[in-house]
């Protein structure tokens, strides 16, 4: 399967990941804009559902073929990892640097990229509120299986990583956009209310997003620090099938919370370009309670953080100190 790659924006704008099922590496940290007066006609979709378009009815046609192709090929995993994926506490600490402190692709102008640019550790510090939107053509059963699927990992990443991590239908400060082609309109408004920063450059990608880009995070920083998110958006086409949806809902919350980088040599893992896992390992959920963990700090670098996360590796693998 053909991954798709970051396409870096302005630094001072957004952070912003294109991403292809489980490839999705954010790009540097912006300042979080004023907000704005709420323009008329820029909130969420209403219940009303308008009907799928033949386009959208292909490209979902599409993707249940590259599902389908996949699973064939003994991909997307959902058992988390087992006897066939082991790892260690160094493989752990290893592949946490990689993946919180890396992006594979540098921050520079819209379109340009570098490799292997080396950043400090960012994370949430307040509340993370995750509320689920839908775009007007996605059916209502979709609806309330992905609200559900949304609420439910919340929940699951609030427990994980002990901090603040829950759903809500109003007020969210992370939403998750579930959006098919018919609805362009809906989510660059969305966006634009959501991140008035973003420029229209930015925004014109979405008129003929690839099909390669699955999925798309945008995260914003501020609270006095370029480490601090405080706002994100991720994007999710409604067009997938229900596998493909769910790793793209469980990598993009992921990713948005403060790791935003893949690594070849990361199993069993969603932060892998494989596509061997669907969903959140065992291997990941250590990977988040490390991001979490009190004794990293916004704003280390690697060679900052890497005694502390090799002690905490081993705390968490059950290995000698």
């Amino acid at each position: 399967m053909r991954r798709a790659r970051s396409i870096p924006g302005r630094a001072a704008a957004l952070l912003a990941t294109l991403a292809i099922l489980s490839a999705c590496e954010p790009l540097g940290p912006a300042t979080s804009p004023v907000p704005q007066p709420r323009p008329a006609g820029l909130g969420p979709a209403g219940d009303a559902v308008t009907p799928q378009s033949a386009a959208s009815r292909d490209l979902a046609r599409y993707y249940e073929k590259v599902q389908n192709d996949l699973l064939t090929r003994g991909l997307l995993r959902t058992d988390g990892g087992g006897p066939d994926a082991p790892f260690d506490a160094d493989d752990l600490a290893r592949n946490f640097e990689t993946i919180a402190f890396f992006d594979e692709y540098a921050k520079g102008g819209f379109g340009t990229s570098g490799r292997g640019a080396s950043g400090q550790l960012s994370r949430w510090s307040g509340p993370v509120r995750v509320n689920a939107e839908f775009g007007p053509s996605v059916p209502r059963d979709q609806r309330e299986s992905d609200r559900a699927r949304i609420d439910a990992y919340a929940a699951r990443l609030g427990r994980l990583t002990g901090h603040p991590i829950t759903a809500t239908e109003r007020g969210g400060n992370f939403h998750v956009l579930v959006a098919g082609e018919d609805d362009k309109a809906y989510v660059k408004s969305r966006l634009r209310r959501l991140i008035p920063s973003i420029s229209a450059e930015e925004l014109a990608l979405f008129d003929n997003l690839p099909r390669s880009f699955y999925c798309l995070v945008v995260a914003v920083s501020g609270g006095g620090s370029s480490y601090n998110y405080t706002r994100a958006v991720a994007l999710i086409r409604a067009e997938h099938p229900e596998l493909v949806r769910r790793s793209c809902i469980h990598e993009e919350i992921a990713q948005g919370l403060g790791l935003p980088n893949d690594s070849p040599a990361a199993r069993p893992s969603i932060f892998n370009d494989d596509d061997e896992f669907a969903l959140l390992t065992s291997h990941d959920e250590m990977l988040l309670r490390m991001l979490y963990d009190d004794r990293l700090k916004q704003g280390m670098s690697a060679d900052e953080a890497r005694p502390v996360t090799r002690i905490i590796a081993r705390e968490l693998m059950g290995q000698p100190l």
